[in-house]
């Protein structure tokens, strides 16, 4: 992905110095010294070298919803000219972003669909298509018949029933010998439990042909029981997740397919339209960001400020190098 921000930075149209200087970005995400957001920050500094603006990536070492109000009550303060935030907790940060917003500071969330204080919140993909993809995937792997279950790491995660129920969808559309077994099974974020759950469901159901995982963890304890149990690419195991959490399964075969979205360019998409509404232009439907992923932008769900890409990522063991975290 490298290759990928040295062209973002020689493509990607330079400001003047004079409005350079004037402006000051600042993304405060969840969580920082983790490999998520670690990916995210090399998004953010190839885009402030690209466009010649003062970008930075913020937070906290602990994932305190407390403690990311604060941060970014220090940064109104410091009366930035726009905030980025991927909220810990999407209700705690609504204070202290109308504050922000009060202030004359242009407001950008992710992971935030729901957030009322801010001017776009960019999400990288619409959860139900998401999961529509994830059922096409799989689909590929079962040969278009079949079982399979599907994991959750809570039934109260709406995006993870959102994504379960996407593919239940999808299959009942378009692939009708395929079916579910059940409701979604919980894994409470949980490895060791989808594992254990993953090796009950065998007993049961013999003939699965497919699981999908919500969790980042789900898959892994998935590939681990499937690895176990000796059915390496007899079973697809599909679902979101990232390299650094599936990588010991995906290189064996014993997980498929991962998806999730590239932080990096999720990062990038936030800052582009921050600095787009920062100089005054509405974001449009079918707009194009100029990023991969995001290249017709859509308003998806119930508010107006809601924003969604297709920037999903999908990743086996011939890909996942290109993805190092």
């Amino acid at each position: 992905m490298l290759t990928a921000f040295a062209v973002l930075a020689a493509t990607i149209a330079g400001t003047t110095t004079s409005q350079a200087e004037t402006k000051k970005y600042v993304l405060d995400v969840k969580l920082i010294g983790v490999g998520w957001f670690d990916r995210m920050n090399n998004g953010v500094k190839a885009w402030a070298t690209a466009k010649g603006i003062d970008a930075t990536e913020t937070g906290a070492t602990t994932a305190d919803p407390a403690k990311q109000v604060a941060g970014v009550q220090d940064l109104v303060a410091q009366k930035v000219s726009g905030i980025g935030v991927v909220p810990n907790d999407v209700a705690s940060m609504e204070g202290v972003l109308g504050q922000a917003m009060t202030a004359g500071i242009t407001v950008v969330t992710h992971e935030a669909a729901s957030m009322v204080h801010t001017n776009a919140d960019i999400e990288a993909f619409d959860n139900t298509a998401y999961g529509a993809m994830i059922m096409d995937n799989m689909s590929k792997c079962m040969g278009g018949s079949g079982q399979y279950a599907a994991f959750v790491g809570h039934v109260t995660a709406q995006s993870h029933m959102q994504w379960v129920a996407g593919a239940l969808a999808e299959a009942k559309a378009k692939y009708p010998k395929i079916t579910r077994i059940g409701a979604p099974i919980e894994s409470n974020e949980d490895s060791t439990v989808a594992y254990q759950k993953t090796l009950q469901l065998f007993k049961k159901y013999p003939h699965l042909k497919g699981i999908e995982g919500s969790a980042s963890s789900d898959v892994a304890g998935i590939g681990q029981a499937v690895d176990e149990l000796g059915l390496t690419g007899k079973v697809c195991v599909m679902g979101t997740s990232i390299p650094s959490v599936a990588g010991k399964y995906l290189k064996t075969g014993a997980i498929t397919k991962i998806m999730f979205w590239d932080p990096a360019v999720a990062g990038q998409a936030i800052l582009t339209i921050m600095d787009q509404l920062k100089g005054g232009k509405a974001l449009t439907a079918g707009e194009d960001l100029g990023l991969a992923g995001y290249h017709s932008i859509k308003q998806c769900g119930t508010l107006k400020t809601t924003w969604c890409g297709n920037g999903w990522v999908i990743v086996d063991n011939k890909n996942m190098a290109s993805y190092p975290f």
